[in-house]
């Protein structure tokens, strides 16, 4: 059987006041092109379908359209879960009607996960969609008061799972959820935190009775335990913390035994996202780092020193989809309070406040030059209280 493992959608995003909803279309359009060509019996979306829980019109009219050809054409399977981003009331609306299509949906957590059964030549592979809840949802469903983090919802969730589940047939876990393993998981800015002070995060180890766990919520594809529990990552990349990180969909194959064999396939997008840095004049002559596509999304890095004119208008004339401007000498690198003298301030004389204050904002070191100049001027205003 083949499995085609994707997640965190995020149909109707939108990134520094971009909607995202024509790069989706490109990408999901890509996507059905790979379904066109490797034939997978399943497709899971592995939660985060909207970015919102009242997604836009065009939002939701793309992915009817997009699950609509890739059930009729192509006839696969389609396994959906809710993620925290999304309304479970509006994801799994008229899921028990869907279900004869070929779209299976789980909005809602039900106590009684019944997994969803398809055969293939080696015989049944059971599919348990969990979708995202909060802890006090699952402590509600299964009236048990000791569940108060993520770690003790999954846990109870997954036990009450493993322990009514034939081991010895191919068992496959879809869920949502901020897993730490044994790996270095890596996140990112626009991953949206499941609950504040550490209690998001859920043991690996829980999801080792089955056969793979295809998992949704962070944005970099990374397996986390073994290759047997992996996120398949976001389509595109959704901030500039995610700049560097190559997005992929995971095709799993699945054999007699629960062999598994991967592949990951990336597509391509009709905008990247990239971080440019330097100054602003090379950066806008294109001819000097030879780019290529000046339509992705950018962010720029400036590196000049002293005061720029109008910076993001210069550049949006080379790079129209310019989505943020940094200035380098911006990044403060003194202490923590960086907007006041620090203490004995009434001990310092008018040179030693400047060199304070200077450092705290360009985040350079005062050199000598620059105390030479500056003293020569406050010398002068001292003298003849302006500056010659």
């Amino acid at each position: 059987m083949k499995i085609l493992h994707t997640g965190d959608w995020h149909i109707g995003k939108l990134v520094h006041g971009i909607h995202m909803t024509e790069d989706q279309r490109y990408i999901l359009n890509n996507l059905i092109r790979l379904i066109e060509k490797e034939r997978p019996d399943v497709m899971i979306i592995a939660g985060d379908v909207y970015d919102r829980s009242v997604p836009p019109i065009e939002a939701v009219e793309l992915l009817d359209e997009v699950l609509t050809e890739i059930i009729t054409a192509y006839k696969v399977k389609v396994m959906v879960i809710a993620g925290n981003h999304d309304s479970p009331d509006r994801v799994g609306f008229a899921s028990k009607l869907l279900r004869d299509k070929g779209l299976y949906i789980s909005g809602h957590l039900k106590k009684n996960i019944e997994p969803i059964v398809v055969e293939d030549e080696f015989g049944p592979v059971n599919f348990y969609l969990v979708p995202f809840a909060e802890p006090a949802i699952v402590r509600s469903v299964y009236e048990d008061e000791t569940i108060r983090s993520h770690d003790d919802a999954m846990k109870g969730i997954i036990g009450s799972i493993t322990s009514g589940m034939n081991k010895g047939q191919r068992n496959i876990c879809v869920a949502h959820a901020f897993l730490m393993g044994t790996e270095t998981i890596t996140s990112s800015d626009s991953v949206r935190p499941l609950s504040i002070g550490g209690t998001e995060y859920v043991d690996a180890t829980y999801f080792t009775p089955f056969t793979y766990t295809a998992l949704g919520h962070l944005h970099r594809p990374q397996k986390v335990y073994n290759d047997r529990i992996r996120y398949s990552g976001s389509l595109l990349k959704y901030s500039f913390s995610e700049a560097q990180q190559v997005k992929s969909v995971t095709m799993m194959t699945l054999g007699d035994g629960g062999d598994i064999d991967l592949e990951h396939h990336q597509l391509e997008p009709v905008r990247d996202m990239r971080i440019i840095k330097g100054q602003l004049e090379k950066l806008v002559d294109v001819g000097v780092y030879g780019e290529t596509n000046t339509q992705d999304y950018i962010m720029a890095v400036l590196t000049d020193e002293g005061e720029l004119i109008d910076p993001i208008n210069s550049l949006r004339a080379v790079y129209p989809n310019v989505l943020r401007v940094e200035k380098e000498s911006y990044q403060r690198v003194a202490g923590d309070d960086n907007t006041s003298a620090s203490e004995n301030f009434k001990q310092k004389n008018t040179l030693e406040l400047f060199q304070e204050f200077y450092e705290n904002i360009s985040g350079e070191i005062f050199d000598e030059e620059k105390e030479a100049t500056v003293a020569a001027l406050v010398e002068g205003i001292n003298k003849k209280g302006r500056v010659s």
